[in-house]
């Protein structure tokens, strides 16, 4: 049985955050690990990103989106090389 996560193995976001609920799987169904910005169809949408290149995605995105301060950004964005999808390479 596949584990469930609460956000994204490959970013950080959270699964509730996700408009459409999570990525696909090659099969059609939904990925448990990763959301729908980062895995479609069974493969990531950015495949030659790396872990360094998402925090960087990833911290830009916080500050964008949300009027986060750069520390708090920072800090959320640090944990992206912990995630399972960069601890696997």
């Amino acid at each position: 049985m596949e584990k469930e996560y609460k956000m994204c193995q490959s970013c950080g976001m959270p699964f509730k955050n996700d408009p459409k609920g999570g990525g696909t799987n090659a099969d059609g169904s939904k990925s448990k690990m990763y959301c729908s910005l980062c895995f479609e169809n069974g493969k990531f949408t950015q495949p030659d990103m790396t872990a360094e290149e998402m925090q960087a995605f990833v911290k830009g995105k916080l500050k964008e989106l949300g009027g986060i301060h750069k520390l708090f950004a920072g800090f959320f964005a640090s944990g992206t090389p912990k995630l399972a999808r960069w601890r696997m390479k």
